[in-house]
Parts: structure tokens; sequence; C-alpha cells
């Protein structure tokens, strides 16, 4: 199976399983992104869990192409900067998190957008 279609069929449920519990929870969700940062093991272990992921998607699938496959490259180098920012400057995304989780709207609007993305990977993947 090629590698495009693998990485599409396990990151488009993954995008749409987290965009459909985030807009059918947010205030759920608000409570989350508030209380993630005062868990510092938490923040480390996330930032840990992200930039493997991140790194793994990179080392297998760096693909630069003017296609959907590089939805997958964006995806994996995105994990893979959140995961090293997450661990080396942990304290940076407080501010960024709590005006995420005080504004409905800019926590809602992105993950339409990333909803809209799994559903289309997953169309590209089957």
């Amino acid at each position: 199976m090629d590698k495009s279609i693998l990485l599409a069929r396990f990151i488009g449920p993954y995008i749409i399983v987290i965009g459909a519990g985030l807009l059918f929870n947010v205030k759920v969700y608000q409570r989350i992104m508030e209380d993630f940062f005062k868990n510092a093991a938490l923040v480390y272990v996330t930032g840990l869990i992200t930039f493997v992921a991140g790194l793994t998607i990179v080392l297998f699938h760096n693909l630069w192409v003017r296609d959907w496959r590089i939805i997958i490259t964006f995806f994996g180098w995105s994990a893979l900067i959140k995961g090293v920012w997450l661990i080396v400057f942990p304290g940076t995304m407080v501010k960024m998190t709590e005006a995420f989780a005080k504004n409905i709207k800019a926590l809602v609007i992105p993950w339409v957008i990333m909803l809209a993305i799994g559903i289309f990977l997953l169309i590209k993947a089957y």
C-alpha cells in the first residue's frame, strides 16, 4: 500500500474524531485547554508524543508535491514543530491557549477546517 494512502487512512479519522469531539463538546474542550498548561508533566509528555509522531511522518513522507499528499507532509511538519515547541518553550503556549479557550470562534473555526481536511483525506484514502 502506498505510504500516502496509509497515512491518510490514519490521519483522516484522527482529525475527524478530535474535530467532532470538539464541536460537540466545546465547553469541555475549553476547560481541557485551560487546565492543560497547569500540568508541566502533561505538557512535556504531549510534546514528546507530538514530536515523535511528527518526526515519523516527516522521515517517511516528506513529499513536497503539488497534489493532496502535501497535506500529510504539512501535518507531519506541523506536529514536529509543535512537539519541539512544547518541549523547548512550554510556557509560551499558555497565552495562545488561553486566547483560544476564551474565544469559542477561535476554537471552533480552525477545527471545522480541520474536520473538512480529515474528510478530504478519507475520501482520498478510500
